[in-house]
């Protein structure tokens, strides 16, 4: 199986990464970057592309591909919904336009969050966004495309976060994180048990579109 990640400097998106370099079903990785990540290994190939609102230029590197995990995606917090919605959503869109183009065959997965709002019309602003995204994908023609909604996320293999407030509050949990995990398995998962999730459905596809934590620990 070939892939395409965006968004593997994240912490989702390291972790995706970390299991498809396991993985001796993965064939060929191509990750599109903003900046070189340093990372090296066989199978990966990274393409550095300034422009995340436009992929054409790249089109020719994004063909024969079998499955794209994007997990790439930034806080909310101090954005507008315009700031918020040209990441979240418009980038996603702009890679998925030129991938099912390229690859209408290809099964799209697309890390959005818990609480995602596909109705688009609810009070919160990050959650109508992501909803959006999500709406999107779903209708844009793969062969085939989910939704994970992670909610609380144990980091594991040395990953974290680029988000400071979200270092210092797994920080803060680690200790318990672990205990929690145990009690409450359907509540949290980590990157490897995602990076997992989605090799699987890639494969094997899903009975739903949309998966969340109570699915992820299937796999």
């Amino acid at each position: 199986m070939n892939v395409i990640l965006f968004g593997a400097t994240g912490m989702v998106g390291q972790g995706v990464l970390l299991e498809c370099l396991r993985d001796p079903g993965v064939a060929r990785i191509l990750s599109v970057v903003r900046a070189p990540s340093g990372r090296s290994d066989p199978k990966l190939r990274e393409i550095v592309h300034r422009d995340f609102q436009d992929f054409s230029a790249i089109a020719g590197d994004l063909t024969g591909f079998d499955a794209c995990f994007f997990s790439l995606g930034i806080a909310s917090s101090g954005m507008s919904e315009q700031a918020y919605s040209e990441i979240t959503y418009g980038i996603a869109v702009a890679a998925a336009r030129v991938l099912v183009k390229e690859n209408p065959a290809m099964t799209f997965i697309l890390v959005s969050g818990a609480g995602a709002d596909p109705t688009e019309k609810g009070r919160v602003m990050w959650a109508r966004v992501k909803g959006r995204a999500e709406n999107a994908i779903l209708g844009m023609g793969f062969g085939g495309a989910y939704v994970f909604r992670p909610g609380l996320i144990r980091p594991l293999d040395g990953i974290q976060s680029k988000t400071k407030l979200y270092r210092v509050l797994y920080t803060a949990l680690s200790p318990i994180l672990p205990i929690l995990e145990r009690w409450m398995p359907k509540q949290i998962t980590t990157t490897r048990q995602i990076g997992r999730a989605m090799l699987a459905v890639a494969k094997r596809g899903y009975s739903q579109p949309i998966l969340t934590n109570a699915d992820f620990v299937r796999f």
